[in-house]
């Protein structure tokens, strides 16, 4: 399966190591653009504005969940919120959804403004364990 990573980039170093997880499982992983600078902290902890449209990110992101089969939001706790999921998590978690494409979340919806839209689009709880992953029929 191809799987597309989505999360904030404050959890570089987890989108690697999960992709060596998930690659280690037999599936084809897609991280984020300097996924591996933000992890060596070469680069801010979050992309800014200017930056994302420099690099067209979330656009570019469109079209790689476009191409997979599903995406998986590493929703670690932050900003004092269990399983946050940030703005652009949350777009490309709308993506998804709009593309048919299954959304797995490795923690339960957090708590925010947004969950009811979260929980109607069905994401699929690993409860922390990538071993639960497969295609949604």
């Amino acid at each position: 399966m191809k799987i597309v990573i989505c999360g904030s980039m404050s959890f570089a170093r987890e989108m690697l190591e999960a992709q060596k997880i998930l690659e280690a499982q037999g599936h084809q992983v897609v991280i984020p653009r300097f996924t591996e600078e933000h992890a060596k902290q070469r680069l801010p902890k979050n992309e800014d504005a200017n930056r994302k449209r420099e690099y067209d990110l979330i656009r570019d992101y469109y079209w790689k969940i476009l191409e997979s089969d599903a995406i998986l939001v590493l929703n670690y706790d932050a900003h004092g919120i269990q399983g946050y999921i940030g703005g652009n998590s949350f777009l490309e978690m709308g993506f998804a959804h709009v593309l048919g494409k299954s959304i797995y979340l490795l923690y339960p919806i957090p708590n925010m403004n947004y969950a009811d839209e979260m929980q109607a689009m069905d994401p699929i709880i690993l409860h922390g364990n990538l071993s639960k992953l497969s295609v949604k029929s």
